[in-house]
């Protein structure tokens, strides 16, 4: 374990290669490099699993050096591995290497290959010292890396405005959350006077112990509350995900799956400690979740951009995860978030192959009868769709929902059980439509195949193992890392599947009656006053961008546009201003007429008796 730090190292060996390289490599030289490092970072991490493992979860914390020191503020640049981080780290270096795989196929010939290959390396070793950062300065460093490196792959395409401004879009709403989380740090320093994670869960029972209201610890966690809310996309900073799949296809999986809008799930997970001293904001986690995982399917059901429905399923499936935490489901959370990353890495990059294949097109409406001609790519779409809506037994997704759902019920948060199963619905619904409008029905474009190989379907067919029932054999090494829970009994739980898979298969029975055929029945409900209302809305995310605009955007263009012209440096030139007018008047004075000498004498001594008499 004491490699720990070689998989922070090598991506970032990688990204300063591939900066200093000028693009002057071959294509192929740089793919080498993109993915070796990459790829020596997840062996570097199996090696490090398995010794774990083997010397039995213990905590390993390695201090690399003192990264600042100013009196008793002393910060170590210092990695920590439990079962947690472990976890985190496999699933961002062991996906992220396929991903890198898929990428090096599906971005080549693209300009900018080598610069594509530096920011996706950068985004490793950042998302890697999130996670094994066992300070919350250091998780700081990575977690504001990792927002930078979102901001330059959303905007790869720099050449295109609109790209441009949804890159723009997503730096600013995470910033949001990121001011939270500088508020946190300043908060948890004063009150406990350190920030090494481990230090301060052993002060939180000493220092609290005699208090029985902890204001200054519910406002720090609200404040990571807030910054896992803008970095995860839930409501209400959730609207800049959707524009951000006009990056690259590969940097979607990255950011849906491994990276990024995990971030905020693990903060509130290796936090947890402080949470569970204020329940009450785990009870608004979980709202906030169950509100985001409902309203991100209601619009992802009326999506047509391909990319853009997988979008709107990851807010839904984020949901989920903030659910599980709100109900103290911590295990279900982080099992929830592994199998997401199995088969929504699988959904994004079997969409790149379609897209391809395509032409470049997204809309799922102008698609049709493409199972014939991508057979894999239809499969994969097949496996990653039903976990997505978890059809029981067979797929990842529906024992980690379970999970879930179960966690919920041993709470006694019925209300949560419900929106759950209704989320589930609604998943259902808009995944086997976005399937059955892609992959059946007529051919509407002519299909273009992409030479394919060894880079393109092993990453697909490893993920589309790993997203069925084989994926849910993976045991989480989380036993020693979280408190224990209420569990539900067997019955209820056997009960609880039992209605669960009666949703998810009326669901899919539901998309099928409606989407596959003919769309009688769509077109009357979408031609429909209230379907047209309705679709509209949701097709526009509920309004959120719009309201946004009015009360953020154009507020904020009006205060520019009085502030135009610096009122504070018209206000402090008017002395100035005064002085040079009084000194152009007194030169006016000196005429050397000696009638206005005398005018001004007389003048002055008319004054000056006015004066004295008064």
């Amino acid at each position: 374990m004491n490699f720990l730090y070689l998989t922070i190292l090598f991506p970032l060996i990688g990204f300063l290669l591939l900066s200093f390289s000028g693009s002057r490599w071959a294509d192929n030289v740089t793919a080498i490099v993109g993915l070796s490092f990459v790829g020596l970072s997840a062996i570097t991490t199996v090696y490090i699993g398995l010794d774990f493992l083997r010397q039995g979860y213990p905590v390993f914390h390695q201090v690399l050096w003192t990264w600042m020191q100013v009196q008793q503020f002393k910060i170590d640049i210092q990695l920590t591995l439990d079962g947690l981080s472990l976890t985190l780290l496999s699933i961002v270096t062991c996906i992220g290497f396929f991903i890198h795989l898929f990428a090096s196929w599906y971005m080549r010939g693209v300009e900018g290959y080598a610069r594509f290959f530096a920011y996706t390396n950068l985004f490793m070793a950042s998302m890697t010292v999130l996670v094994l950062a066992d300070n919350l300065l250091l998780m700081y460093l990575g977690w504001e890396c990792v927002g930078l490196c979102s901001y330059l792959l959303i905007g790869f395409y720099y050449s295109n405005s609109t790209y441009g401004a949804a890159a723009i879009k997503s730096f600013i709403m995470t910033r949001i959350g990121d001011i939270c989380f500088i508020i946190a740090l300043c908060i948890l320093y004063y009150e406990l006077g350190t920030l090494s994670l481990h230090e301060m869960v052993s002060l939180l029972p000493i220092h609290y112990a005699a208090f029985d209201h902890h204001d200054m610890l519910s406002l720090a966690t609200i404040m990571l509350a807030g910054a896992a809310i803008g970095k995860s996309a839930q409501i209400p900073l959730q609207t800049w995900l959707s524009d951000a799949m006009v990056g690259p296809t590969p940097v979607s999986a990255l950011i849906h799956s491994a990276t990024m809008v995990t971030a905020g799930v693990y903060l509130i997970a290796r936090t947890h400690s402080f949470f569970l001293i204020t329940p009450g904001i785990l009870n608004f986690i979980g709202g906030i979740g169950a509100f985001t995982l409902l309203l991100a399917g209601l619009s992802a059901l009326v999506q047509n951009n391909i990319k853009r429905i997988l979008a709107y399923s990851t807010m839904s499936q984020l949901g989920y995860m903030f659910l599980a935490l709100g109900v103290q489901a911590w295990e279900a959370a982080i099992f929830h978030l592994m199998t997401h990353a199995f088969f929504k890495a699988l959904l994004f990059l079997a969409a790149g192959s379609v897209i391809l294949g395509c032409q470049n097109e997204q809309n799922i409406l102008k698609m049709g009868g493409l199972r014939h001609r991508m057979p894999l790519v239809y499969m994969c779409f097949l496996v990653g769709g039903s976990s997505l809506s978890a059809i029981p037994i067979l797929t990842s997704g529906f024992f980690s929902k379970e999970e879930i759902l179960a966690g919920a019920l041993a709470q006694g948060s019925f209300k949560l059980v419900i929106v759950g199963l209704i989320g589930e619905l609604i998943t259902a619904l808009y995944t086997f439509r976005m399937i059955f409008m892609v992959f059946h029905g007529k051919e509407k474009l002519i299909y273009i195949k992409k030479r394919q190989g060894i880079a393109h379907h092993f990453p697909l067919i490893i993920l589309l193992i790993l997203s069925t029932f084989i994926g849910s054999w993976i045991t989480l090494p989380l036993a020693s890392v979280f408190p224990g829970t209420s569990v539900l009994s067997t019955s209820d739980k056997y009960i609880l599947e039992l209605i669960s898979a009666l949703v998810v298969i009326s669901g899919f029975l539901i998309s099928a009656l409606l989407w596959l055929g003919q769309p009688n029945l769509v077109n009357i409900i979408a031609h429909s006053r209230l379907g047209r209302l309705f679709s509209m809305w949701w097709f526009f995310a509920w309004g959120f961008d719009w309201l946004y605009k009015r009360v953020f955007v154009n507020s904020y263009f009006w205060v520019s546009r009085l502030v135009s012209g610096d009122p504070l440096n018209t206000l402090i030139s008017i002395p100035a201003s005064l002085l040079i007018a009084g000194q152009k008047s007194w030169i006016l004075s000196a005429s050397g007429f000696l009638s206005w000498y005398l005018i001004s004498i007389i003048s002055g001594a008319l004054l000056l008796i006015i004066f004295l008499i008064i």
